[in-house]
């Protein structure tokens, strides 16, 4: 059986942690704030590289989203409170040199590389019961939940699709809770992209994917590494 070439590629970077942070949101203290880390870490990050934010309300119809570009992280400000959010952050291209460091730039920059990709960051969250979801053609991996998360609750299966350029990608492995058990895989994609995901949290649940794409005839990189997480409350806020 031939083997993908994302899962070859996922295998040769797999072991470098400083490539492996993912990307997700938060309500904190009234603010959506964005979170770059990995697991419990909540890591400083420039907020330049927050390459775009979308907000919809419960119909799909797009809301204004201000990025607020603080001195270690980003804030999102939606115009009024959002039913689903989207947000990607461009990490720009990493090159490794011979004696092993990786090295924030193209393979052209960086004399004798032996491997170089370019790594993006999405996240969706998804806040309101019964939101209709926009097209998501933004975040070039999404997992799309085909129920409403909001409605299935912990303990029991949320069926989602893993779409990668928007074309469903086998053989992904899910990650059912992002920050509290970052290496635990909870399911892998079929060959129509499509998971069982058990929900396992009250609270936040942070589901992730990862892969990496090889890019053809480009100077710079010769993959994308593409994070997503997909982000809703286990049940219900109650004061």
């Amino acid at each position: 059986m031939r083997i993908p070439a994302y899962l070859l590629l996922a295998g040769l970077f797999a072991s470098n942690s400083a490539l492996a942070h993912g990307l997700w949101t938060e309500e904190r203290r009234g603010n959506i704030e964005v979170v770059y880390g990995h697991g419990a870490e909540d890591n400083a990050f420039k907020a330049q590289k927050i390459s775009g934010a979308w907000a919809y309300d419960a119909a799909g119809r797009m809301i204004p989203v201000t990025v607020e570009r603080l001195a270690d992280h980003a804030r999102l400000q939606p115009l009024k409170k959002p039913a689903v959010l989207g947000v990607a952050l461009d990490n720009g291209a990493w090159s490794k040199t011979p004696e092993g460091q990786w090295i924030n730039q193209g393979r052209s920059q960086v004399a004798n590389s032996t491997q170089s990709l370019r790594t993006f960051k999405y996240s969706l969250a998804i806040y309101s019961e019964g939101a209709k979801l926009p097209d998501l053609e933004q975040l070039k991996l999404v997992i799309v939940p085909e129920t409403d998360p909001l409605k299935v609750g912990p303990g029991k299966p949320l069926p989602v699709r893993v779409l990668a350029d928007g074309k469903p990608l086998a053989g992904v492995e899910l990650v059912g809770d992002y920050r509290g058990a970052p290496h635990q895989v909870s399911a892998k994609t079929d060959a129509e992209g499509r998971a069982q995901v058990m929900v396992r949290n009250e609270g936040l649940n942070i589901i992730s994917a990862a892969v990496y794409l090889p890019v053809e005839n480009d100077p710079n990189i010769e993959s994308r590494g593409l994070f997503t997480s997909l982000t809703f409350l286990g049940e219900p806020h109650h004061e």
